[in-house]
């Protein structure tokens, strides 16, 4: 018989005899939030192996040394597992990407400062770039919806920084920002092609000049 965990955590110890698959040792018992991230770091790890079809639960609950019924009293599905991994990724690169454009008010260092921040985000977690961006689920209603939200986001912020400077009408500073968010992420994709060839500082520099020479041409109000 499965004991159920108690309110507010969760005890993998609590498991039947034989339940732990290759007689691994299942983890201690963890609060609850800590426990999630736990998971979400062992789903990542088994979604960028196998991507998100070839994903199981039995291989992730192996990988976090936990039985799959405290898997599943954290995460009811596969699905939902990989929807919060994405909403953790996201709302990790969007903090990234509002905290450097809100780090100072001179707009050439603005720009420098979002490029270089998107850039480091990859470096540090091409993998987790990876998974959010070239995902085999990308295509599905409530994966784009999420990835369109941050997008969204993203291109706002910087359409307002410009809308404030230039007085370009609202349509057009959107416009402009999209074009900008989408600059940083096509150029930061191909730049993880490159297998480390290209210096991520000189690679986001290059992109910051071309984006700064551009976006600079517009008359600044005073």
């Amino acid at each position: 018989m499965i004991h159920q965990a108690p309110v507010g955590g969760d005890s993998a110890a609590k498991v039947p005899s034989g339940a732990a698959r290759n007689g691994g040792q299942r983890s201690a018992r963890l609060p609850r939030d800590e426990r999630r991230a736990q998971l979400l770091a062992a789903a990542h790890e088994v979604f960028v192996a196998n991507g998100y079809h070839g994903a199981a639960m039995d291989e992730i609950a192996d990988t976090a040394h936990v039985s799959k019924p405290v898997l599943y009293q954290h995460f009811p599905s596969k699905r939902e597992l990989y929807l919060a991994l994405l909403d953790s990724h996201l709302s990790k690169l969007t903090g990234l990407l509002l905290g450097a454009l809100n780090s100072t008010t001179d707009n050439d260092q603005r720009v420098q400062a979002v490029m270089r921040a998107y850039y480091r985000f990859i470096a540090s977690d091409d993998q987790a770039h990876r998974l959010v961006f070239e995902s085999d689920l990308i295509n599905d209603e409530d994966v784009s919806a999420r990835l369109e939200a941050f997008n969204k986001t993203f291109a706002d912020a910087v359409a307002r920084v410009i809308a404030e400077d230039t007085r370009l009408p609202e349509l057009e500073a959107q416009l402009l920002g999209r074009a900008l968010a989408g600059m940083a992420q096509v150029s930061a994709r191909y730049w993880l092609e490159t297998d480390g060839n290209l210096d991520l500082d000189v690679a986001s520099d290059l992109i910051y000049r071309l984006a700064w020479r551009g976006i600079s041409r517009f008359p600044k109000e005073t």
